[in-house]
């Protein structure tokens, strides 16, 4: 019989926040971090996105740590992880998985030797060193399901027996590199995304690190923690950038996780979704939740309020999922009004007070890739 694993901590950096409660109170109220900028070191012309006040995180990062010799990717993720590490003691069966897919890559601006520093193995072991993991890190980047995917992984490292327990942690930041990236693509919105709108027309980007613990002692696990039931991750290898018209990848992954959870689609009372607000992202969604009759479930996405993080969005969303689960209530999704898609699906237009036991989250991205994870809260 495998083992049950279980969230018990949560932490987040973002615009809106430098812990969950912040963050929740700000979404709940409709707040968003997405804001005009008009900086030509990251973009000739002025963009919308979901940007930390460096001044901001200098000035969290200094009340824990003397040493600034950290990028900035890395203040956020060592401010993510610190309050979990201070609550749980890190042993040799601890893994320590980082996701990402961006990284320190600001550091190719750089010399030589920042730019060996870019190397995602290197922004792991930094991190990993700092807080004294003694096991290999292990370096999730699948594109943006890359933080739903690390919960999948650590779930079935701990279920294999080569691990007790797991830290994790996701992050991206907003850079010149990736703005002109989406940028080239035509894939940006001239104004703050809208994810299932009639009148979406792209993604807003924005930057946030996330971390979650898991573990299967259940000594340790107190009412409102998250269990994680099943999980999928399957490429529908349709195109390097657009998703399958018919939502086979993501279909197959969502199948997948019910199955493991031995669980019916009409059992799920929220489902935290990709959203991006881009034509073919949203459409593609509600083409693969209709085929599984997932129709009706409260659905919404978080992109409205933080951006697409990229690496760190799975993670992120899942955190804030976890938030709202345990307050009983789906959080609206911000910039819809209209439904923009041909498929039936039932976007929360506004805050719904409900009891939520099952909820799903799913995420896609480039490449064709999909990940769908199952949890239930414990009463």
């Amino acid at each position: 019989m495998s083992k049950d694993c279980y969230i018990t901590q949560t932490n987040c950096i973002t615009p809106l926040g430098f812990d969950v409660n912040s963050n929740f109170e700000s979404i709940y109220t409709g707040y968003s971090g997405i804001q005009f900028h008009q900086n030509s070191s990251l973009l000739v012309s002025p963009f919308y996105a979901s940007i930390i006040h460096t001044d901001e995180l200098d000035l969290a990062f200094a009340a824990i740590e003397s040493n600034s010799d950290f990028s900035r990717l890395e203040k956020m993720m060592i401010l993510a992880l610190h309050p979990l590490l201070e609550k749980q003691k890190i042993t040799d069966k601890s893994a320590f998985i980082l996701s990402t897919t961006k990284g320190n890559i600001t550091a190719l601006e750089g010399s030589e030797h920042f730019v060996a520093s870019a190397q995602l193995a290197g922004l792991a072991k930094k991190i990993a060193l700092y807080f004294g993991f003694t096991t290999e890190p292990i370096v999730i980047t699948n594109a943006c399901v890359s933080g739903v995917l690390a919960v999948a992984v650590a779930k079935r490292m701990i279920q294999s027996n080569r691990y007790e327990d797991a830290f994790l942690v996701a992050g991206d930041e907003i850079s010149e590199f990736v703005l002109s990236g989406f940028n080239s693509f035509q894939a940006m919105s001239e104004s703050p995304c809208k994810p299932y709108d009639k009148d979406r027309n792209g993604v807003t980007l924005g930057e946030a690190t996330a971390a979650v613990y898991i573990t299967s002692d259940e000594s340790k696990v107190a009412k409102d923690a998250i269990k994680i039931l099943g999980d999928g991750s399957i490429n529908d290898a349709n195109h390097i950038s657009g998703p399958s018209r018919t939502g086979e990848g993501l279909y197959r992954s969502i199948a997948s996780a019910l199955k493991e959870a031995q669980i019916t689609s009409t059992e799920i009372d929220y489902l935290s979704a990709h959203g991006t607000a881009t034509l073919y992202n949203d459409e593609m969604e509600a083409v693969a939740f209709n085929r599984l009759g997932l129709q009706n479930v409260p659905i919404n996405s978080y992109k409205g309020f933080f951006g697409h993080t990229l690496g760190a969005s799975g993670l992120l969303e899942i955190v804030l999922s976890i938030a709202c689960v345990t307050r009983n209530v789906v959080v609206a999704s911000k910039g819809y009004d209209k439904i923009g898609v041909t498929q039936t699906i039932n976007i929360s237009d506004s805050n719904i007070e409900k009891e939520i036991k099952y909820f799903l989250k799913t995420a896609s991205g480039f490449g064709g890739c999909n990940t769908a994870v199952l949890f239930e809260k414990i009463d």
